[in-house]
């Protein structure tokens, strides 16, 4: 009874979320830390009105992330987690045969909402310094969406602005700027899309506002993208409960400037630290970090973790590389990550 696609093809699978006990998360770069308090104050308060829809378009949200970023309020379409704006976006502009390009490695789901329309995917190589390589640049007339996560997972890297506006302009089809973890790093591209009405930014509340059980994401385009990328998007993809959820966060800069520093301040100690213990380690702009080995595999470390009630990602792109994608948990979480991990290389 299935499209011989849906047959055909292999399902997305996300970090492990284990149902009991008490193991220490660091395996799907959620944040460590409660939201801001205003969050749940305003979910309390719109639990007195559930048994309306919900606003369509989230103008109360979209006039507060307008604010804080300095746009207009109709270049922001909201959805269902940012995952939610890229199943839109791949609707919208791919249809059936047709091509979209895609970094290698980075997010696995690009494949997944490829494939969910019967189209291709191409994965070109970032090239070795993870920058885009001039191969990725080399756009076909055929390729109808291109995504580029920035910064990028698993690596945590970053492609500088000079190169994106670069492809951009060779590029024949709209360029998605994944910034699912760019509130960790030092720049983002909203500004871009100004520039070049090609260019998509994606965000989402999930990392860096610690609302990745709340399920809220944006995207920011020229208002007349949004206005089209409306008629894909579900009547409601957002609910009311998110909706005053997302715009009390995103209202609450200041929780946002300290939870960030937190995390920025333990992701370098925990570069530092897991260099020491002989992990090649990419400088990371994100809440995450990667780490290799050349003495050893890794693979039975992530199992042996998992064993004592640690849980990090191990994650392998045939052709390039295994490793283990370790979020940024609190300072405690860290530190038991670090005695558990010397006790293991120590042994073994």
């Amino acid at each position: 009874m299935f499209r011989p696609e849906i047959q055909a093809m292999s399902p997305y699978i996300p970090g492990e979320q284990p149902q009991t006990g008490k193991a220490i998360k660091l395996n799907t770069n959620e944040n460590p830390y409660p939201p801001s308090h205003r969050v749940l104050e305003a979910i309390q308060s719109a639990a007195g009105r559930l048994e309306r829809y919900p606003d369509p378009l989230g103008t109360a949200f979209r006039r507060a992330a307008a604010d804080v970023h300095g746009i207009d309020p109709d270049m922001i379409l909201c959805g269902n987690g940012s995952d939610d704006c890229l199943t839109v976006l791949t609707r919208a502009f791919v249809g059936s045969s047709d091509k979209l390009r895609l970094p290698y490695p980075s997010y696995i789901l690009y494949r997944t909402l490829a494939e969910l329309q019967a189209a291709q995917f191409e994965e070109v190589p970032f090239a070795e310094d993870f920058q885009l390589s001039d191969a990725f640049k080399t756009v076909a007339p055929d390729v109808k969406l291109i995504y580029l996560p920035n910064p990028n997972s698993p690596t945590g890297t970053m492609v500088d602005h000079e190169s994106i506006l670069d492809l951009v302009d060779r590029a024949p089809c709209p360029v998605v700027i994944d910034e699912a973890y760019v509130d960790f790093a030092p720049t983002h591209a909203i500004g871009l899309v100004h520039r070049n009405p090609k260019i998509i930014v994606t965000r989402t509340l999930s990392k860096s506002y610690a609302l990745a059980g709340l399920r809220f994401g944006y995207l920011i385009a020229h208002p007349e993208i949004v206005a089209s990328l409306r008629k894909v998007k579900d009547s409601y993809n957002t609910d009311m409960l998110s909706l005053a959820g997302a715009t009390a966060a995103i209202s609450d800069q200041a929780w946002l400037r300290d939870n960030v520093a937190k995390i920025c301040g333990t992701r370098g100690r925990m570069e530092t630290e897991l260099r020491a213990m002989g992990f090649d380690v990419l400088p990371s702009h994100a809440n995450f970090v990667w780490c290799t080995r050349s003495d050893r595999p890794v693979k039975p470390i992530y199992e042996a973790l998992k064993q004592r009630g640690i849980l990090v990602r191990y994650m392998n792109y045939p052709g390039w590389s295994d490793g283990l994608r370790m979020s940024v948990g609190t300072d405690e979480q860290i530190d038991a990550l670090f005695v558990v991990l010397k006790d293991l290389l120590k042994s073994g």
